[in-house]
Order: C-alpha cells, then sequence, then structure tokens
C-alpha cells in the first residue's frame, strides 16, 4: 500500500505529464472533491474533471512541493498551474493549497483552495477583475464548469 507521500508524489507528477489516469489511480472509488471553480464533486464526476483538464490543457506546467502531513489522515500541500485558458487565450498561473485525507492507501478527499477572483482576473480579463469578487458572477464560473464536465462526461 503507498504511503501519502508517494501517493501525493504520484498525483502531482501524473498530472504535469498529463496523465489522469495515473491522477485518479490515487483516488478511492468514491472520493469527494472540491474547488471553487467545479464545486463539490463526488467519484466519476472528479475524475472525469481531471480527465477534462488534462485533454483539455495547452501551454501547461505544474509545479508542486510543501508537503507537510497534519495528522494521520489529512496532508498538504502547494501547487501551481500555468496554462492558457481556452476561452479567451490567456495565460493563468494559479496558485492553489491542496489539502488531502487519506483512508487504505487512497485518496478519499480532496478540496483544492484558491483566490477565484485572481483566476478571473487572469483568465477573462478585465470583466474577471472588475466581477470576479462577487458572489453571483463566482456562481456563473461554477455553473459554467460544472456544464462543461456534464457535456465532456456525456461525450465519452
Amino acid at each position: 500500500m503507498p504511503n501519502r507521500d508517494e501517493l501525493i508524489n504520484n498525483f502531482y507528477s501524473s498530472f504535469q505529464k498529463l496523465d489522469s489516469r495515473g491522477m485518479t489511480a490515487c483516488y478511492s472509488d468514491d472520493v469527494i472533491f472540491f474547488d471553487p471553480a467545479f464545486g463539490l464533486l463526488r467519484g466519476a464526476e472528479a475524475k472525469s474533471m481531471w480527465e477534462m483538464l488534462c485533454k483539455n490543457a495547452k501551454d501547461f506546467s505544474l509545479t508542486y512541493g510543501n508537503i507537510q502531513h497534519l495528522d494521520e489522515e489529512y496532508s498538504t500541500c502547494d501547487w501551481t498551474a500555468t496554462y492558457t485558458f481556452s476561452k479567451t487565450g490567456r495565460k493563468v498561473v494559479n496558485k492553489i493549497r491542496a489539502n488531502m485525507r487519506f483512508a487504505d492507501g487512497k485518496i478519499i478527499e480532496h478540496s483544492d483552495a484558491f483566490s477565484l477572483h485572481k483566476w478571473a482576473s487572469q483568465a477573462l480579463g478585465f470583466m474577471g477583475w472588475l466581477l470576479g469578487w462577487n458572489r453571483f458572477f463566482q456562481r456563473k464560473i461554477q455553473n459554467g464548469a460544472r456544464k462543461n464536465l456534464m457535456r465532456f462526461m456525456e461525450g465519452r
């Protein structure tokens, strides 16, 4: 059974190679995922999100580090994704704090924390900067991300 360091390294080194299968092999089948862009995803939805992001990535690079084990179940790390946002062609550098919970050699919970306002400012330009702090606008971003994910899942 892999330890938490191995799982975290496997997850992010797979992501660096845009290998969604390698990433999702680190997840339990009923994983719970949350981030500001997609909201709450469970199981196949979370795994499909990583597959979609890997398939659609443009000019992508990723770094990660600062792995810390908080107790017997929880770990955290920092990672930065740099890519071109496909809808606008704008460059995004997203700095993220991941929190993970582990059981039976798998990631069972994963949440990514980042500023959706900062992301929107980079990805969407002036409108993202102007409105990215607004809950209505943030829900619009989240609804769009979830709609894209559902379309992706239906198309497979």
